[in-house]
């Protein structure tokens, strides 16, 4: 007999897409050595987080992208 499929968690109470915070992505996706986007200027953690950041976060993140994109 087969085992029911495990239960997959909730999904996160944000979405991608929010009002307060638009996304820097400028759909142009390629990574440098240290894991930054060329287009967007964010790391490639902050990329993954951002589906479940609040907006706080996401402003902190935009600013950290702005400051890479300052000194590029």
């Amino acid at each position: 007999m087969t085992q029911p499929a495990p239960v997959r968690p909730p999904k996160p109470l944000y979405s991608n897409v929010s009002p307060a915070v638009l996304s820097p992505c400028s759909g142009v996706c390629r990574l440098d050595e240290h894991k930054v986007c060329l287009g967007c200027f964010r790391h490639v953690e902050d990329i993954r987080e951002w589906r479940s950041a609040d907006d706080q976060r996401r402003r902190v993140i935009c600013e950290q992208a702005a400051h890479r994109k300052s000194l590029a």
